[in-house]
């Protein structure tokens, strides 16, 4: 298991359907060492913090395996397309677990549950039936508390202590 990219953004202001939006889901890979703390990565912040960030959704995973499902559909993607800040590979929702313990870099993390997103997803792509086809493709991703603060970097490793709880995808489909 990987950590193949390490994506960050900042909160912008763009224009959609007429109004003026805050967000933060443009991400960009970036390059070296990258301090992870208790809320957030360096470099990176959520536009609205009544429904994005906070401990139990510090860092937005995204597995690389469903990029080519996306490009048949979307065309090209770079990291970071989704708005995830770690693009990994090796964890998917039918294997990962609620509770899981990932240990990258010198941070440490857990797994706390699978990503619904929000309208900005249809910023992102210009589409308004983005959110319903990223929820019936069941390709969602997952969000991590941070155990331990650290430094990441693209590259490391993931080493994975399972727990016993759900899968990512069975607590999807339960809700």
């Amino acid at each position: 298991m990987k950590l193949l990219s390490v994506n960050v953004g900042l909160p912008r202001e763009v224009e959609w359907q007429g109004r003026s939006v805050l967000t933060s889901i443009f991400k960009e890979p970036v390059s070296g060492r990258v301090r992870v703390d208790r809320l957030n990565l360096d470099g990176d912040r959520q536009a609205d913090l009544t429904v994005h960030g906070g401990f139990a959704k510090a860092v937005y995973v995204y597995p690389s395996e469903h990029y080519s499902y996306w490009r048949e559909h979307l065309g090209e993607l770079a990291p970071g397309a989704f708005g995830e800040n770690f693009t990994t590979e090796g964890l998917l929702e039918e294997t990962v677990r609620i509770g899981d313990r990932l240990r990258i870099g010198s941070a440490e993390f857990v797994v706390t549950q699978p990503r619904t997103p929000c309208f900005k997803l249809q910023i992102r792509f210009g589409r308004l039936d983005m959110v319903r086809r990223f929820l019936r493709s069941g390709r969602l991703g997952f969000y991590l508390a941070v155990a331990r603060e650290g430094e990441v970097e693209k590259g490391g490793e993931i080493a994975l202590a399972a727990s016993d709880g759900m899968t990512v995808a069975e607590m999807f489909r339960r809700r």
